[in-house]
């Protein structure tokens, strides 16, 4: 009986395989310090069980992140303010090809202009039954 080849596909970059020790010698830091950028959600691994697992898109975030962190002197409050203001492809200068596909991309944006527009349209539905009361007592 003929064995039945196997074919080998290429690990997308998305695909989370790194346990957290093993994340950790890549990036050259401890452990502790990928669950404190976890705790400010500056990262979110994939977990199995209790158990924190990484991509390579998550390892090429972190490594970016510690380049802000220690080569441009920005704090972890200040890149949390950053990323509230513009997307993570924008921080770090991701072209489109990268970060369309990455899985490890920090869309904190999208949901704060989500919630600005619904803060905004409260408002101006406020201000309209306001405008709408005032013509009611003048007329």
């Amino acid at each position: 009986m003929a064995r039945k080849k196997t074919e080998i596909q290429a690990i997308r970059s998305g695909v989370p395989i790194y346990p957290i020790g093993v994340a950790g010698k890549l990036l050259n830091v401890h452990p502790r310090t990928l669950r404190i950028y976890e705790q400010e959600s500056l990262i979110k691994p994939a977990m199995a069980g209790n158990r924190r697992i990484f991509s390579a898109d998550d390892i090429r975030w972190v490594t970016c992140l510690r380049t802000f962190i220690h080569e441009e002197g920005i704090s972890i409050p200040g890149l949390k303010k950053l990323l509230d203001h513009i997307p993570c492809w924008e921080v770090a200068g991701c072209p489109a090809a990268i970060h369309e596909r990455c899985a490890a991309k920090v869309e904190r944006t999208a949901m704060r202009a989500m919630s600005q527009a619904g803060e905004k349209k409260a408002a101006g539905e406020e201000g309209s039954e306001l405008e709408r009361q005032k013509r009611e007592h003048s007329g």
